[in-house]
């Protein structure tokens, strides 16, 4: 949550889903972020109901091409590299100004310094009056986890040279997230 904040919350709502997205930050071992007033989310669903987040660490796409072993015996096809997280459980929907501030400021504090370092914006740098207004603006946001699934696919059933390749070249598109990954796990 911290490297890739951004979830995909799927609600069921009956014989349809609610699908959002929004940023999440780890607060008391669970998951709080928040959405507009205005997203409706909070409104149409209850409560403490059953939801998915998924998070998405990294992606791209293989090409066969970059396979040193295609030339051998062009058994070899596209394919799809991932990294993800599945979070099941419950979703709240807070309300209080206390839980709204205390998603904003955790969230503002980790990606400021991530982004401007020591000149980090902060909450106290606007109008009092202009955070109270956006405050009323948003919905907390807590998820209580059941059940974790973490899922990767970093072509591990390579061969050697082939999945060395194919990290190589992930390295070199700057997909930087899915080649670390591959050479933890070749180490």
């Amino acid at each position: 949550v911290a490297c890739f904040p951004l979830a995909t919350c799927f609600a069921n709502m009956g014989d349809e889903f609610e699908v959002n997205h929004f940023p999440m930050i780890w607060r008391d071992d669970q998951p709080i972020g928040h959405i507009a007033f205005a997203n409706l989310m909070h409104k149409t669903l209850q409560n403490g109901c059953k939801a998915v987040f998924v998070f998405n660490a990294g992606d791209a796409y293989v090409s066969p091409n970059w396979y040193p072993t295609k030339a051998q015996d062009h058994k070899h096809v596209p394919t799809w590299n991932y990294q993800v997280v599945h979070m099941h459980g419950e979703l709240f929907f807070k309300h209080g100004e206390k839980d709204k501030i205390a998603a904003v400021g955790l969230l503002t504090q980790l990606h400021e310094k991530r982004v401007n370092g020591g000149k980090a914006w902060k909450m106290r740098d606007a109008p009092r009056n202009y955070i109270k207004s956006m405050i009323e603006g948003i919905v907390g946001i807590e998820f209580h986890i059941k059940r974790l699934e973490a899922k990767s696919k970093l072509s591990q059933n390579r061969e050697k040279i082939d999945y060395t390749a194919v990290m190589d070249r992930l390295e070199e598109m700057q997909l930087m997230g899915l080649s670390q990954s591959m050479k933890k796990l070749r180490d």
